[in-house]
């Protein structure tokens, strides 16, 4: 019997390269697409020899025949440092590489999941966050490029398959980390361990009051794979993080706690539309997927510490 041949966009990516990792062990037929943008080879290197894995360096933006069983659609820059140096590609990479990755599966049948963002909630004004919520978002604002582009990239899915009948899924990630996290990609728990390991001070923004929540990266993979593999019934979208909800303070203390770092933690001014808060309702992850995150957050960060001692 012929394996399954999935296509990860953004494969060489943080949560990409996790999931060709996954994928690769399971036994699948793997394409990793990705045009290293913010993705790096060094994620993938482990993975070139592997007979059931294949790299393509391409953009999504432009289209791609390939055939394919299954789609995760990760292409994206998922960090504000990287999505605001080029804002009109951003959007680029999530409507038209919606469209792109949507009209293949289209052609050839494949079932395709998106990885869309917390993001498309924007500031909430409901806490936690439930998939009914339709968000408070700033169309013209600095952060716009990316929250509304995944807002289009899932009203695109969801139109291919109420008008098409494409079998699609939509995840909503919230903030994940892990091993492989970029050194300069100005994410809140890579910046603070990168600091607290150099010795630099901490840098929260505001006062350090503002809260988020979360999830460990083999945490957030393995609810993407159970998502991809459910009833076609259950298409989304489904919220995926942890519930777990701490300040960015708290968050600076405890990197400072486990790194063993004498850095100072220093307050700088509030970036536009930043969220006040940020936690998931996963009561639907639950009860479709019988998914909920195990590993804690001084686990994850011990191992998230590692891999940046290493890198540094």
């Amino acid at each position: 019997m012929r394996q399954k041949r999935v296509l990860v966009t953004g494969g060489a990516g943080f949560l990409g390269s996790h999931l060709c990792d996954r994928l690769v062990v399971s036994g699948y037929d793997v394409i990793c697409l990705d045009n290293f943008f913010t993705g790096s080879k060094q994620n993938i290197y482990h993975l070139l020899d592997k007979p059931n894995f294949e790299l393509i360096r391409h953009d999504v933006t432009l289209p791609i025949y390939l055939e394919v069983d299954e789609i995760y659609n990760l292409a994206c820059p998922a960090s504000p440092v990287y999505y605001q140096k080029d804002p009109i590609q951003t959007t680029k990479v999530n409507v038209l590489g919606a469209i792109n990755m949507l009209g293949m599966a289209k052609r050839v049948k494949a079932k395709i999941l998106q990885a869309s963002t917390s993001e498309v909630y924007g500031d909430p004004e409901i806490h936690p966050q439930k998939e009914s919520y339709w968000g408070r978002v700033n169309p013209i604002g600095p952060r716009a490029c990316y929250d509304e582009g995944k807002r289009c990239a899932e009203t695109l899915f969801f139109d291919y398959y109420t008008q098409n009948r494409v079998n699609i899924r939509v995840i909503r990630i919230f903030n994940t980390y892990g091993p492989r996290m970029s050194l300069d990609d100005g994410r809140v728990i890579s910046n603070f361990i990168v600091q607290a390991l150099r010795g630099d001070n901490i840098t929260i923004f505001g006062d350090g009051s503002h809260t988020r929540s979360f999830c460990y990266v083999d945490d957030l993979i393995e609810g993407m794979i159970r998502m991809m593999n459910c009833p076609d019934d259950f298409i989304g979208p489904v919220n995926l993080g942890n519930e777990g909800e701490f300040t960015i303070r708290e968050l600076a203390e405890k990197v400072i706690s486990l790194t063993g770092s004498r850095s100072k933690i220093v307050s700088q001014p509030l970036p536009q539309d930043d969220p006040s808060k940020r936690k998931p309702d996963i009561t639907l992850a639950v009860k479709k997927l019988g998914w909920r995150p195990v590993v804690s957050l001084e686990k994850g960060l011990e191992k998230t510490i590692e891999h940046f001692r290493k890198i540094l």
